[in-house]
């Protein structure tokens, strides 16, 4: 062999030494030692599955925090939030607003300003952790390929939708009963419009039927406290009419329908609509009625059917109809007195509502018409 021969030789054995030494220095730093088990999209949903999804500020569903967005009076998510001045501590305005003195500092409130970027924050806060969003994912794009939706305002959240959903209404029964009205109706009307996009996009189902309804009967609470009776009764109609369409109604649902049936009959009753306030709560009786297999052990259910009876029994007495009301009472005093009573202990509770209803009942019977 050449010399020239010899040294292109000597040379391309250099070159692919150098070019093997390269690509190992470029497997090392990738990290491409074992090729991937999955696609990476697999390996993310598989490491979801396994990872439950955690606010790193410490809010979720199944724990207590009073967090750097959360107002120390209501305990809940801060809502038209508000400075006070001179110390410039932070709360909701409607809960600030019922102080003379900083509840954080003692210092005498001069003045109560909004602060609109803490307020953005919330809000922003809000929109990325907390809100409901079960968006199926865009799987098959037009030409059958798997692509991503333009619209990076679709967020999917997968199965943390229900914990998100479930810490707004929490925050919203927090504010609820600091009596930030104002603040729980905010919050409950997202949790309803996320409720309706879900339906919007998996169908009426059972369960969000029941999602929904439930949701609309808390706003409906929210508006009736607030003295918005029109908005109560929006809502507690929607309520009852999304839960009556259930074939299959487990008990969860028996009572959000009954209850919601109830409260918009009382709604009449206090309007003096003595009729239509009897077709609300003779329904809500029906629904009871039906649920209820067992009329022979005290039960929660059994209790609800004896308050139904007293209900349509004391409109009937207020109509007019004192017979009808007499058998309504008696009704209910016979399925009370005639349950058998379990003797341990976590239904003593129930035995004392027992025994209350059974003392109204026999105060109305006796009472003169």
């Amino acid at each position: 062999m050449s010399k020239l021969g010899q040294n292109r030789k000597e040379t391309t054995t250099k070159e692919e030494e150098a070019a093997a030494a390269d690509d190992e220095e470029r497997k090392d730093e990738v990290g491409e030692a074992e090729p991937p088990q999955g696609s990476k999209e697999e390996n993310a949903q598989e490491s979801r599955r396994e990872s439950p999804a955690k606010c790193p500020m410490g809010y979720d569903s199944g724990s207590f925090k009073i967090g750097p967005l959360s107002c120390v009076i209501c305990r809940a998510l801060l809502f038209d939030s508000s400075r006070c001045l001179p110390c410039r501590h932070i709360y909701c305005r409607a809960c600030i607003s019922r102080f003379k003195d900083c509840p954080l500092c003692g210092a005498d409130v001069d003045e109560i300003v909004p602060d609109p970027e803490m307020q953005t924050l919330v809000d922003q806060f809000i929109e990325g952790h907390a809100r409901i969003k079960g968006t199926p994912l865009n799987a098959n794009s037009a030409d059958g390929e798997t692509g991503e939706s333009e619209d990076q305002s679709n967020v999917v959240y997968e199965d943390a939708s229900s914990a998100r959903g479930s810490f707004l209404v929490q925050q919203a029964m927090r504010a609820f009963q600091a009596q930030n009205l104002e603040s729980a109706k905010a919050r409950l009307g997202l949790c309803v419009e996320d409720s309706r996009e879900e339906m919007l996009h998996s169908g009426s189902n059972a369960k969000n039927c029941s999602q929904l309804g439930a949701l609309l009967g808390m706003l409906g609470d929210c508006c009736r406290a607030m003295d918005d009776t029109d908005g109560a009764i929006a809502n507690y109609k929607e309520s009852a009419d999304l839960l009556s369409k259930l074939e299959q109604r487990d008990s969860e649902v028996v009572h959000a329908l009954s209850v919601s049936l109830n409260k918009l009959g009382d709604l009449k009753y206090y309007a003096q609509d003595l009729e239509g306030a009897r077709a609300f709560y003779a329904q809500a009786l029906d629904v009871r009625v039906e649920a209820t297999q067992d009329f022979k052990t005290l039960s929660p259910q059994v209790l609800d059917v004896a308050v139904s009876l007293a209900k349509v029994a004391d409109v009937d007495r207020a109509l007019g109809n004192e017979s009808a009301a007499c058998e309504g009472f008696q009704e209910a005093v016979k399925k009370l007195e005639g349950l058998s009573m379990p003797k341990n202990s976590e239904n003593s509770a129930l035995a004392k509502r027992r025994f209350t209803v059974l003392e109204f009942l026999h105060s109305q019977i006796s009472a003169p018409t």
